[in-house]
């Protein structure tokens, strides 16, 4: 049988299996990238479908005071919001004051650099497949300074580790953004070393260039791996792989090292509820068991935020 050749008969099970769900990656609005959705939207469509709790992640703003004020505005809607910082241009780079206003103000992550990463702009640059993915912004921005953990001698910059440190201190979690591997290595064996427990790599084989191995090695360092639902769903200009590449991936990491986020709320592509409707399915059709889907979906990223589901 063909993958989500009998998803229709699997709605009833795919919505009992969305019950406490919970999604890292959310990109919704406002942004300077256009999406599909605001916040308030998307806070409404994961209660409506019985999610525990979203995370917002705009690449150029934490979104802490958005989620307080939501949570504040709808008392009665049970789905939690959490936000964190990424570490671009306009959080001020790779540094420490923002890593800590962060904390302060309950941000529960910390991406390395997305957009602004080096890694991300050459590849850009040079119009790699995967790159062209990324969205552009609504209007044309100051052109970002390329950031990286490394200094010019490859090792770790003092900033990279002070902010190892605080991310330790306030036991949230570290995400590798667009770093490339050969960097998010010695940054994952560096926090590690440093008292950071909450690690995680996102999308590893978009951008990233994470091979099997690289996946299956992260995942032995305690490291959890974040794929990206919009990679592999239909009707989704982002996609890019397929189910054998899912269960290929999800084997290479593991079930217990793997979370499914979204990484919806773009343009041209379904909102995030509706993506993990069509990532239930094709586990369930990839024979996974209801327990390691409610792991992929759900308790695995509920351990990183530190809250119960």
């Amino acid at each position: 049988m063909a993958l989500g050749e009998n998803g229709g008969n699997r709605d009833p099970e795919v919505a009992a299996l969305l019950k406490g769900a919970v999604d890292l990656h959310v990109h919704s609005g406002p942004s300077v990238m256009p999406r599909i959705l605001d916040h308030e939207e998307a806070q409404a469509q994961a209660e409506e479908a019985g999610f525990a709790a979203i995370l917002f992640k705009d690449h150029y703003y934490p979104g802490m005071s958005h989620a307080q004020m939501l949570e504040k505005a709808y008392p009665d809607r049970k789905v939690r919001l959490f936000s964190g910082v990424a570490l671009n241009n306009p959080s001020g780079g790779i540094n420490r004051y923002a890593v800590d206003h962060n904390i302060k103000l309950g941000g529960k992550i910390v991406w390395m650099p997305t957009f602004a990463a080096k890694n991300h702009i050459e590849k850009y640059a040079a119009k790699s497949k995967d790159a062209l993915a990324f969205p552009s912004t609504r209007e044309k921005m100051v052109e970002p300074t390329p950031l990286t953990v490394l200094d010019e001698n490859g090792q770790l910059t003092d900033e990279t580790k002070m902010c190892l440190d605080l991310i330790a201190e306030g036991d949230i979690l570290l995400a590798g953004g667009h770093l490339h591997v050969t960097e998010q290595v010695p940054l994952f064996e560096e926090a590690k070393r440093r008292g950071v427990k909450k690690m995680m790599i996102n999308h590893p084989t978009y951008l990233i260039d994470c091979t099997d191995q690289d996946m299956a090695d992260f995942a032995a360092m305690g490291v959890y791996l974040e794929h990206s639902i919009s990679m592999f769903i239909e009707n989704a200009r982002t996609k890019m792989f397929d189910g054998a590449d899912l269960k290929r991936f999800i084997e290479a990491g593991t079930v217990d090292k793997t979370v499914l986020g979204s990484d919806l709320g773009l343009t041209q592509a379904p909102p995030p509820v509706e993506g993990y409707r069509e990532i239930v399915r094709m586990l369930l059709d990839l024979q996974y068991s209801e327990a390691d889907i409610r792991k992929m979906t759900s308790t695995n990223a509920a351990s990183l935020l530190g809250i119960e589901v």
